[in-house]
């Protein structure tokens, strides 16, 4: 892709995530006009550079309800968009996404035990995002450390320890919601499918770091994730350090991952569908893969989000059902698809 196409078609994605995450704040039982939106967000965070004119309840539904939930939903759906394409880079395989390596259900059995045990009476609102968090991220260098062999880690290796780990803490999510209190189980199964319904500022500022930071890290292997698509030989040959990569890979990752996972509990498929497509639209250069992904993701998870408020009003649909029910369909069609290729890349 040219130079020039790259940054309009990217300049069109971004604007379609600002309409996407303003139609998205306008939308709900109380409908608020756009242009209302619009002057809220610039009084609000320009200090008041335009005059109030309208009462408190639009603001406080703009600004305290439906704004941190958007932000949020951005804020994991680039995540997990990025997270899933830089696994499918380093796994080589369209069929890989962020939790492949067993990281959902370390951030499950985390949640789990801060939710049974009723560590947020000790903690509050910190104690499941920080298990959820803690949970995922020891998953992974567990994993790891299973995978290695001296100094070296196979990829495929690397991926049976991540489904044999991810079965036996799945197991342990079992046992819990067996133990659990009929309150607690409800709040576990609710977690387990993924909402954003207890969004809250705080939640912003918990992630925002963690998931840009571990996005950066991921933008800045673009060149590496490029070779590694030649094969890990040619890469070796090329002059890099491929163990050193995969490293960086897992971690950047998982710190990514681990944080989305911690604020929105587990949402499916989107780190798998969202790349795919990307690709298919734009190519494989991790160069722009990775960015583009990123606003993909952050549209398509505010966009199911949405839907998940307004499908079943007045209750609420868990925005993990959205997703699968999108995802789950495409799963089989890039199965198919595969059938078919003899090389996806």
């Amino acid at each position: 892709m040219k130079h020039g196409n790259y940054f309009l078609m990217m300049g069109f994605i971004g604007t379609g995530l600002l309409f996407t995450a303003c139609l998205a704040v306008m939308i709900g039982p109380v409908v608020i006009k756009p242009l209302l939106v619009v002057k809220i967000w610039v009084h609000q965070f320009t200090g008041g550079l335009i005059e109030k004119e309208w009462s408190r309840i639009p603001e406080v539904i703009v600004m305290d309800i439906r704004t941190p939930r958007v932000l949020l939903s951005i804020l994991v759906g680039m995540g997990l968009a990025v997270s899933g394409a830089a696994m499918q880079g380093l796994f080589r395989n369209p069929m890989a996404e962020p939790y492949v390596l067993g990281m959902s259900s370390g951030a499950a059995v985390g949640a789990c035990l801060a939710i049974v045990l009723g560590m947020g009476r000790v903690f509050g609102p910190f104690a499941i995002p920080i298990l959820a968090f803690t949970g995922a991220t020891v998953t992974i260098f567990v994993v790891y450390n299973i995978a290695r062999t001296g100094n070296r880690v196979p990829t495929e290796t690397l991926l049976l320890a991540g489904i044999a780990v991810g079965l036996f803490l799945y197991a342990v999510v079992s046992f819990l919601k067996i133990s659990a209190s009929m309150e607690n189980l409800q709040n576990v199964v609710l977690w387990l499918m993924g909402s954003f319904a207890m969004a809250t500022w705080m939640d912003v500022k918990i992630v925002i770091l963690p998931l840009l930071g571990g996005i950066c890290v991921l933008c800045f292997m673009v060149r590496e994730l490029d070779i590694l698509q030649f094969g890990e030989e040619t890469a070796i040959h090329l002059g890099m350090n491929v163990e050193t990569v995969k490293r960086i890979l897992l971690i950047a990752s998982a710190l990514v991952t681990g944080a989305a996972v911690s604020v929105s509990g587990i949402i499916g498929f989107v780190g798998l569908i969202v790349p795919h497509m990307v690709r298919m639209a734009m190519g494989s250069r991790h160069r722009i893969l990775l960015p583009a992904s990123a606003l993909c993701g952050a549209i398509f998870l505010v966009c199911c989000d949405t839907l998940a408020r307004v499908v079943s009003q007045p209750s609420e649909v868990p925005i993990g059902i959205i997703t699968a029910a999108i995802g789950a369909p495409y799963f089989v069609y890039l199965l198919k698809r595969r059938k078919n290729a003899v090389n996806w890349w």
